[in-house]
């Protein structure tokens, strides 16, 4: 591995992160879920990385018992082309025999034999317990083998402990203690892939669908992907339906067809049950629906459909960063240290003690069984909270007569260009706000559309539909504020709440300034970022940067594939951002780039040669394809013309090259399950935000606090008043001083095989699973 010749990052260096003389073994156990093939890839990457033994261990747990060629040392070049493949490549399989004492001694004495220590499990709860249950028993397991004389004597003191470190491998999303486990991005996907496919067909023949999605102890996927297509009904197992349900959601559905609405979709998870714990099946629900109301009712049971394809984006990176971290778990584990589970919290790996949370994931279970629902809600945790509240609030509206009545007037526009999202975000402020009893206003095209007067009021059955929508009528352009103030004047305006990017940024500031001037503009003002670029100073993710990175993901794919039976080619691709280097940056790290230029690291020709030389290494072993991707303002010098010509000319004889443009592909397309759900509820957030303050100040608000953006930090959603994020933002380049993704960039180059600085000092620490959480946390941001 050649050394990365850019900019050093502070904190350990690679000499303090030394595995020398261990030995890694990494498996994928229970069910497959997308991702699991991405995880093993850094696993073994950075394993290999900081100087340990990695082996691969095939079919499971069955072939930690079998041993034999079931166990074999991974090399670098082994997990190469892995990242874009879904499923595992390792295999997976249940094992009777494991559950036995003497199948886990045969494990351990396999494990042994090849002087490993580590372990890194791959898969749900039950594994997990399992590899735990291994771990207890090991020093017992180790002397039983040395008194039937299959090791020496000396083996049990220097193979005394074993070390185990959980990733949690599952579409169900069912393990407590992490916002998201790997592999339920992916199989949302594939949920909104079918509904938005069916929602097609459903319009045209004025039908009803019945959609079944996995789920059998678990309501996840059927809660986030009713939340992400807008469906008129969900059943879940955490909480069933009141008694009398079947009226209420026949009622619903009526209701929605007199309001001309042409389709109706109801989502049940496969565990649904009601509130004697009695299953309800689609086949129940569709005849509901045929008896009571005569609506032409069609079921569709989605299977294993959902365990397949590609991994999206956000599951490729989330198992990247759980792989590395679960290596440096390893490195710095002793013998006091318990079992751990690498999980995600909002924006932040953490290290959480194994036991802990299946003990938790276990009280879930029981909480159902004994009809305690709102407890099992609660111990789901604050993401599936969240969404249920905010599906809640979307789903079924009061009657006019419930309704409060706050006679304040409420504007949403849309600012800058589109994001993949953002209609979401108008949806859900639309009906959060009808909710509160406020009049909703719509205005078309951004700021222009505002002073022009383009607008008008917006009723709940306006937004339907809404959140599979792409794009957005929206116009950049210069503010002309006083006839903004007039507008507001004529029609009553008391809030504003603005979708968008840096320009929504610049607008709600200079709107701020002009307060006194202009007493109309004296209302409170908040932002909700929305932008492919993630350019937004006070928030870490903007709306639509997830849907860019999934078009850049499948793109880098094809691109890829297209190599496949040619000579040795390396591609240089062209990303968006402005001067952000996000796309290109997590991109890359989810394309499984080599190289990725940014603004935000400088680089120069002996950075373009080393890596040219690097990739030049590379192609000479058993690596056929290259991908280097550049972010379009990275250096006015050093263009995406002149690198592929660098590359072209300097890897002539070894490889040759080909260059692509996204473009403007970034921006379009369907928002992803993730920008839907993220933009559902921050922008219900955001409105909540505005009732309160309304019904705090009586509409005029001129102080700092009035005028927030509302963003993403770590773990939380946090409102920032927009005037403390001056000292934030770099204006000239438009993107914040400090990028929390900055740190993901050595894992790109890592996992490329570069020797590189990596800075530990942000990698997860062992927390304890918290069960009673302040309110403040209840703003989490956790998708």
């Amino acid at each position: 591995a050649r050394t990365d010749t850019s900019r050093q990052e502070k904190g350990k260096f690679f000499e303090n992160l030394t595995g020398a003389g261990k030995a890694i073994a990494v498996l994928t156990s229970g069910g497959d879920a997308q991702g699991m093939n991405a995880a093993v890839r850094a696993v073994v990457r950075m394993g290999i990385y900081v100087g340990a033994k990695v082996y691969f261990i095939h079919e499971g747990y069955q072939g930690m018992v079998d041993g034999g060629d079931n166990i074999k040392e991974a090399k670098w070049e082994s997990v190469s082309s892995m990242l874009q493949v879904g499923g595992t490549v390792i295999g997976s399989a249940r094992c009777k025999e494991f559950r036995t004492h003497e199948g886990r001694l045969k494990a351990a004495h396999n494990l042994v034999q090849r002087g490993i220590t580590n372990l890194c499990v791959i898969g749900g709860d039950g594994s997990l317990t399992g590899a735990n249950l291994f771990r207890e028993e090991w020093s017992g397991l180790l002397t039983e083998l040395v008194q039937q004389g299959l090791i020496e004597e000396d083996a049990v003191q220097r193979y005394s402990a074993l070390h185990i470190v959980g990733m949690v491998g599952s579409i169900d999303n069912d393990f407590c203690g992490t916002d998201m486990t790997i592999g339920t991005d992916s199989a949302l996907h594939r949920i909104i892939e079918v509904v938005d496919a069916i929602m097609t067909t459903a319009q045209s023949h004025q039908r009803t669908f019945v959609l079944e999605v996995m789920g059998r102890h678990c309501g996840y996927l059927a809660l986030v992907s009713a939340l992400a297509c807008g469906a008129d009904w969900v059943l879940i197992p955490e909480m069933p339906p009141e008694d009398g349900w079947e009226e209420k959601m026949c009622e619903k559905l009526s209701a929605n067809r007199a309001g001309m609405k042409r389709l109706n979709i109801i989502i049940v998870a496969e565990g649904a049950i009601d509130r004697n714990n009695k299953p309800i099946t689609t086949d129940h629900v569709k005849d509901l629906v045929v008896r009571h109301l005569g609506f032409d009712t069609r079921v569709t049971i989605l299977g294993h459909v959902q365990r397949g394809g590609t991994p999206s984006a956000f599951d490729r990176i989330l198992a990247s960063r759980m792989g590395v971290e679960a290596v440096l778990a390893l490195l710095e584990t002793t013998a006091n240290t318990p079992a751990c589970v690498v999980s995600l919290c909002g924006n932040q790996a953490v290290r959480l003690p194994l036991m802990e949370c299946v003990q938790m994931t276990q009280e879930v279970q029981k909480a159902m069984d004994e009809k305690r629902f709102e407890e099992a809600v609660r111990l789901r945790g604050r993401s599936f909270e969240n969404n249920l509240r905010t599906y809640k609030l979307l789903a079924h509206r009061k009657p006019e007569s419930e309704l409060p009545h706050s006679n304040f007037n409420v504007a949403v526009l849309n600012v800058g260009a589109p994001a993949a999202g953002m209609n979401a975000a108008v949806r859900s402020a639309v009906r959060v706000g009808i909710s509160e009893g406020h009049k909703m206003f719509a205005v078309n095209d951004g700021f222009e559309g505002f002073y022009k007067g383009q607008i008008r009021e917006i009723k709940w059955g306006d937004v339907g539909g809404w959140t599979g929508q792409g794009g957005y009528t929206g116009i950049c352009c210069v503010l002309h504020v006083d006839k903004i103030a007039e507008q507001m004047r004529k029609y009553n305006i008391n809030a504003l709440l603005v979708v968008g990017g840096f320009e929504a940024y610049l607008g709600i500031m200079e709107l701020l300034a002009a307060r006194g001037t202009y007493e109309e503009l004296c209302v409170p003002m908040v932002m909700v970022p929305a932008t492919v670029s993630n350019n937004v100073p006070g928030s870490d993710l903007s709306i639509g940067a997830d849907t860019a990175l999934n078009a850049i993901t499948d793109t880098c794919d094809r691109i890829k594939q297209s190599a496949s039976g040619t000579k040795r080619r390396v591609f240089i691709i062209e990303t968006m951002g402005g001067y952000c280097g996000y796309l290109a940056s997590v991109g890359g790290l989810a394309a499984g780039a080599d190289a990725a230029y940014i603004y935000e690291e400088p680089f120069d020709i002996r950075d373009l040669q080393s890596n040219v030389e690097h990739l030049t290494e590379k192609m000479k072993t058993s690596i056929q394809r290259g991908l280097v991707l550049r972010n379009e303002n990275s250096n006015e010098n050093y263009t995406t013309d002149f690198i592929y010509q660098l590359y072209s000319e300097e890897g002539r004889g070894v490889f040759d090259c080909r260059k692509n443009v996204l473009g403007h592909m970034q921006q379009g397309g369907a928002p992803s399950p993730f920008d839907r759900n993220f933009g559902t509820k921050i922008s219900a957030k955001a409105m909540q935000w505005i009732s309160k303050k309304l019904k705090e100040r009586r509409v005029f608000a001129n102080t700092e606090d009035s005028a927030c953006l509302l963003g993403m930090r770590r773990r939380a959603l946090v409102f920032q008043p927009v005037v403390q994020l001056k000292e934030e933002t770099d204006f000239v380049h438009r993107i914040p001083k400090e990028q929390w993704w900055l740190k993901l960039r050595p894992l790109m180059k890592i996992l490329a095989k570069y020797k590189t600085s990596y800075d530990v000092s942000d990698s997860g620490q062992l927390e304890h699973v918290v069960c009673n959480r302040t309110k403040e946390s209840d703003t989490s941001s956790a998708i």
